[in-house]
């Protein structure tokens, strides 16, 4: 049976794609089958837009604070379909709903708009950043849009940030010099989003 949703601390994630257009070094799909415990993210194929539904009203969302897409894939690879699940899971329950994205929807879906579907849908996006510049994003990234991805990432986070309640970039403490974690931080602050510093999981 496929795993399309499971909890880690006081969340309940999505997990609807495993494409994904990077391969980063530190991606926690390296280090085995699930996440946190939860039983294997590896899809057998996609789950429809219902079956994703259907698998997040299954459970009871009053015990969780917030609702993630965040699996073993990129969730905007699906962007639409993502969209659909928030809008019909706000329908029913007024949760608070996050992206956990590599910020290259842009470039995964070209011409379309990216951003503004994600007003009323989406409350939070975090985007991973990872490093300080684009010649080192690909070298722990390895990512098929190659250096560009890198520069794509952040206008994404400046361009989707009036439609969200707040849009957060990530860097893993530990995969990266502290020194550059400063330079992340004032690449941030350009945008007018948050830098989060996250613990390397080992």
């Amino acid at each position: 049976m496929m795993t399309i949703t499971y909890e880690t601390g006081d969340g309940l994630y999505v997990n609807i794609t495993n494409r994904c257009s990077n391969s980063c070094d530190f991606c926690i799909r390296k280090l085995g089958p699930g996440a946190y415990g939860s039983d294997s993210l590896w899809l057998d194929r996609e789950p429809t837009v219902d079956e994703i539904t259907e698998s997040i009203l299954a459970r009871d969302l009053t015990k969780y604070a917030e609702l993630v897409f965040c699996g073993y894939g990129e969730p905007t690879e699906r962007i639409d379909d993502m969209i659909e699940v928030a809008r019909r899971v706000k329908a029913v329950h007024p949760m608070k709903i996050r992206v956990n994205t590599n910020g290259h929807a842009r470039l995964l879906h070209p011409g379309k708009d990216v951003t503004s579907i994600f007003e009323g849908a989406i409350d939070i996006v975090s985007i991973s950043l990872n490093t300080a510049n684009a010649a080192d994003y690909q070298k722990v990234c390895h990512s098929r849009f190659g250096e560009a991805a890198y520069d794509a990432l952040i206008k994404f986070a400046g361009d989707v940030r009036p439609y969200v309640s707040e849009v957060l970039l990530s860097v893993v403490r530990g995969s990266i010099p502290d020194e550059d974690i400063e330079i992340c931080r004032t690449i941030a602050d350009k945008v007018g989003v948050t830098l989060r510093v996250r613990d390397l999981i080992k």
